[in-house]
């Protein structure tokens, strides 16, 4: 049985493997800027707002990265627990608390989110930009594993890069665009080629009901979406 440390404020839950992200999570917040125009920031926090976050909710942000928008969330009065494997992409996360709120009490979790058993603990549950790092089968895995820490009713929201949709144009740009950005993270982390997720579809194969889409551009075509499933009460 793996033990549960707490090294400088981290809970640590998994037994030490190599970080993927030592050399590309220093740049994330600088690549992610550089690729979207901070249509990726929007989208992360599209869902994070008065209307969807109480004071008290207690929140999972999965596959955290910097964090703004786990920060947004307990600036809300929300109760945050972030979960990353990679302990580089945590630290980044201490540093931009520590830059932009030090007095927030956030809840950092060094572990695979499958190994992650609170289940039905949670009102919100957040993967933004999370999922796509895994092929369908694993990616499929993570998301029910997603539903179940959520609590009955439990809102499960989920950013990344859009379907592709409109004309043959904006469907070519949006492949184009997506692969640039995936071979780039499978040349440097590793993570999976795959082709572009339809979300609300696999959302609904676990369960969820879709009750919000928030669309982000680049330029004049939506590349990026915020979408927003509610688990069955």
């Amino acid at each position: 049985m793996k033990n549960t440390i707490k090294n400088k404020g981290i809970e640590n839950k998994k037994e030490p493997v190599k970080d993927k992200y030592r050399i590309v999570g220093p740049l994330y917040d600088f690549l992610s800027n550089l690729y979207s125009g901070r249509s990726i920031h929007h989208c992360k926090i599209a869902m994070i707002n008065k209307d969807n976050v109480k004071k008290g909710d207690r929140i999972l942000f999965a596959g955290v990265g910097h964090g703004l928008d786990a920060i947004q969330a307990a600036e809300l009065g929300a109760n945050v627990t972030v979960v990353d494997i990679s302990e580089t992409m945590l630290n980044q996360f201490r540093q931009k608390l520590k830059k932009n709120n030090p007095k927030l009490k956030i809840r950092q979790v060094h572990s695979d989110i499958l190994e992650f058993n609170e289940f039905k603990k949670y009102d919100m549950v957040v993967a933004n930009f999370f999922l796509n790092v895994f092929y369908q089968d694993m990616m499929t895995r993570v998301l029910e594993q997603l539903v179940r820490l959520g609590k009955p009713g439990a809102k499960i929201v989920v950013g990344d890069f859009s379907y592709p949709t409109g004309n043959i144009f904006s469907r070519a740009f949006k492949v184009i665009y997506w692969y640039g950005a995936v071979l780039f993270f499978w040349l440097f982390a590793r993570n999976a080629v795959h082709n572009i997720y339809n979300y609300p579809e696999f959302m609904e194969n676990a369960g969820l009901v879709i009750k919000e889409k928030k669309y982000y551009k680049l330029g004049i075509i939506n590349c990026y979406w915020s979408v927003l499933g509610e688990k069955s009460a």
